[in-house]
């Protein structure tokens, strides 16, 4: 045996650490492409954008205040968005504890800098948290928002995929 196969046990002498995988990333080393970032943003943006604005309508057509409403629409983007990561990485074959600690580790950074910044907007738009849903103000600032809030996570998206982060612990189990 030769020492790639005694090091790696891989007849090509590939360490698991320099392998590349199928979506272009070498573990452990910054390669992320700006497509793959812009796709994991995508990914983590649709799940977000379907608890926000679940939560946001739900509130405000109930009435509900500023802040609950804030409140709920916020957990169901974080619900929604490890729901997507979870639902993929189970039908790949992971148990149910091993697809949510996969889920916490691809989401939670790239959905928190979303609703950080989603939510931001929201609040520091003049009128927008006393909108309604018939209010184009309400839906003008919720989407640009979700626009603004895509632009800022991208590149993190990109930097923690790069470091084998993020979305790249996803790669790992489709």
């Amino acid at each position: 045996m030769d020492h790639s196969e005694h090091r790696t046990g891989t007849p090509h002498g590939h360490d698991t650490h320099d392998a590349q995988n199928a979506h272009g990333v070498h573990a452990g080393h910054p390669g992320a492409s700006w497509a793959m970032a812009v796709r994991a943003t995508l990914h983590c943006l649709t799940g977000c954008a379907i608890g926000e604005i679940l939560g946001m309508v739900v509130g405000t057509a109930l009435g509900w205040g500023n802040l609950p409403t804030t409140v709920v629409a916020i957990v169901l983007a974080f619900l929604f968005g490890y729901s997507l990561t979870l639902f993929a990485v189970r039908r790949a074959g992971l148990d149910l504890t091993a697809a949510v600690k996969v889920a916490l580790a691809a989401d939670t950074v790239s959905i928190a800098v979303m609703e950080l910044v989603d939510n931001g907007i929201v609040v520091l738009t003049p009128g927008a948290m006393d909108s309604q849903l018939s209010d184009g103000l309400f839906w003008s600032t919720l989407l640009g928002g979700f626009v603004i809030a895509f632009l800022v996570t991208t590149p993190v998206n990109k930097w923690m995929i790069g470091r084998g982060k993020g979305h790249a612990v996803v790669h790992g189990h489709h």
